[in-house]
């Protein structure tokens, strides 16, 4: 490589904002759609580490005060039917059936187990709703950005052989640029999948443990009243 060869390929800027700003207007559409891609998906994971957090919180909190060995009316009476707590929320829905449930004579009306049950079956699908909302946003950004930032790399590759044809130039000065701004695409690209992965698998299986400590207790729940009414 001579001297002048070697003096304009240093003066190029490889910097992150250089590789960008040279890029062509494709390519830094495709950057800037990865860029706004990871910021969502780092959004997404850290409501769902607080929200999940507190989630579990709430429902050793709540686990405790069930068995205390107060009684169910009371407690239903402090917590209100509609608490701010996701697992006392599951329990007012089955609360309040079962107080819905009962007659004007103090009978209970027929298959109030079941009506109970399905209660806080939905319950605990509404909840379970809210806890995975954005989830999928996560597994789309896992899968999708590799192969958005692999769309920018061959743009990229594609212009920079386009700009050897029109300078009828192969040295470095000429090729290093475009190959190295559309190698820089696919690594956004990877930059943005790679954690969209591993905490998409990490929040589903707290999402999933959450979720099966609510219908463990909802299981739980139905058994006591299930005993109160065969008595």
């Amino acid at each position: 490589m001579d001297a002048n060869t070697l003096a304009l390929a240093q003066e190029i800027d490889f910097s992150m904002w250089g590789l960008f700003a040279r890029a062509t207007l494709t390519v830094k559409l495709v950057m800037l759609m990865l860029i706004l891609s990871s910021v969502w998906a780092w959004a997404i994971i850290f409501e769902k580490i607080v929200a999940y957090r507190r989630a579990r919180r709430e429902a050793a909190v709540f686990d405790r005060a069930f068995w205390s060995g107060e009684p169910l009316d009371e407690l239903f009476d402090q917590i209100g039917p509609e608490p701010r707590g996701r697992a006392q929320r599951v329990f007012a829905a089955g609360m309040t059936e079962w107080r819905r449930s009962h007659r004007g004579d103090g009978g209970m009306i027929a298959n109030a187990s079941a009506r109970i049950d399905r209660s806080m079956d939905v319950a605990i699908q509404k909840e379970a709703e809210d806890l995975q909302r954005g989830l999928p946003v996560l597994a789309t950004v896992a899968s999708a950005a590799p192969f958005v930032g692999l769309f920018g790399t061959v743009w990229g590759i594609m212009h920079a052989f386009i700009e050897i044809a029109q300078q009828q130039d192969t040295s470095l000065v000429v090729v290093a640029p475009g190959i190295a701004e559309a190698l820089f695409a696919t690594a956004l690209g990877l930059v943005a999948a790679i954690p969209a992965v591993i905490f998409y698998n990490k929040l589903s299986a707290d999402s999933d443990r959450v979720i099966a400590g609510y219908e463990a207790f909802a299981d739980e729940f139905s058994t006591i009243l299930s005993r109160q009414l065969d008595s």
